[in-house]
C-alpha cells in the first residue's frame, strides 16, 4: 500500500522472490500526495486503503511508503496484528553507514531533518559522517513520469549532495525507481541503499514463505484504487518494476 506507484519497487521484489504470490496493490488517488498532509490524516488515509487491501485476506501488509510508515505504522499494527502482519518500510541508514564514510539519505522536505530520521540516523549512522539532503518535487515527479521534472529535481538534489560520498541512501520508496538517474548524477562509485528487497524479504519471512524464484508466476495483480477497484496507472509503465507487474499473465 502507498499514496501512489511508489509500491512499484516492493511489489517488483515480492514478485522476483515469489513469482506465484498474488499481489494487492492498494493505492490513494483521491489523497494523493501525503507528504503535505497532518500525521492524523495520513494515519486515516492510510488506514482506510489498508482496510480496503485487507478484504482480500492477504498473508501480510507491507507499507510501502516512508511517509505512512512513520505516521501510520502503530495504528495499523493495532488494527491488524497479530492476524496480518504488517511491514514498514525504513529508509537503509544502518547498511549505508556501516563502512563509515560520506553517506547521502535523499528524502522529501517533510521527511529531512525530521525527528523521525534524525532518529535513525542517531541510532544507526554509527561513525559515518550523513548529510540529509531534502529532494522537493522528486516523488511528485516520478508519480506522473514527468521526465524533464525528474531531471531538474535529480539534479538540485545531486548539487546538494557532497562530492566524495561513499554511499547514498533512498529515503523515498519513489526514488527507488529512477535509482539509475540518481546514481548517474551523483559521485561515481557512491552506492546506492533502496529498502524493496529488505522489506520484501521481511515480508515474505512474516507471512510464513521462503523465497521461490522459479514459481510459475501468478496472475496480474488486484489493484485498488481509494477502496474501489482500478487499474494500474499509466505512470506505472513508464518503469521497469510497472512493465514487470503488468506483463504477468499477458500473451507473450
Amino acid at each position: 500500500m502507498d499514496s501512489g506507484i511508489g509500491l512499484l519497487a516492493a511489489a517488483a521484489a515480492v514478485r522476483r522472490l515469489r513469482p506465484d504470490a498474488e499481489l494487492v496493490l492498494s493505492l490513494d488517488p483521491d489523497g494523493m500526495p501525503w507528504g503535505p498532509r497532518t500525521p492524523e490524516d495520513v494515519a486515516g488515509r492510510a488506514l482506510g486503503i489498508a482496510r480496503a487491501a485487507a478484504e482480500h485476506r492477504p498473508d501480510a501488509l507491507i507499507v510501502a511508503c516512508n511517509t505512512a510508515t512513520v505516521h501510520a505504522l502503530p495504528v495499523l499494527r493495532t488494527a491488524f496484528e497479530p492476524a496480518l502482519p504488517v511491514i514498514g518500510t525504513v529508509p537503509a541508514i544502518k547498511p549505508a553507514s556501516a563502512g563509515g564514510g560520506a553517506v547521502a539519505v535523499w528524502a522529501t522536505p517533510a521527511t529531512t531533518g525530521s525527528p523521525y530520521q534524525r532518529g535513525l540516523i542517531g541510532d544507526f549512522g554509527g561513525d559515518a559522517e550523513i548529510t540529509e539532503v531534502p529532494c522537493p518535487g522528486l516523488a511528485d515527479a516520478v508519480e506522473h513520469a514527468d521526465d524533464a521534472a525528474i531531471d531538474r529535481a535529480v539534479a538540485a538534489a545531486a548539487a546538494l549532495t557532497p562530492p566524495g560520498v561513499r554511499a547514498l541512501v533512498l529515503g523515498c520508496t519513489h526514488y527507488e525507481l529512477v535509482r539509475d538517474r540518481i546514481a548517474a548524477a551523483v559521485a561515481p562509485g557512491a552506492a546506492l541503499y533502496g529498502s524493496a528487497e529488505a522489506v520484501a524479504t521481511q515480508a515474505l519471512r512474516r507471512a510464513g514463505f521462503a523465497p521461490a524464484p522459479g514459481e510459475a508466476p501468478a496472475g496480474a495483480p488486484t489493484v485498488l484504487a481509494s477502496g474501489r477497484d482500478g487499474d494500474l496507472p499509466g505512470a506505472a509503465l513508464a518503469y521497469p518494476e510497472g512493465r514487470l507487474l503488468a506483463a504477468v499473465g499477458q500473451p507473450g
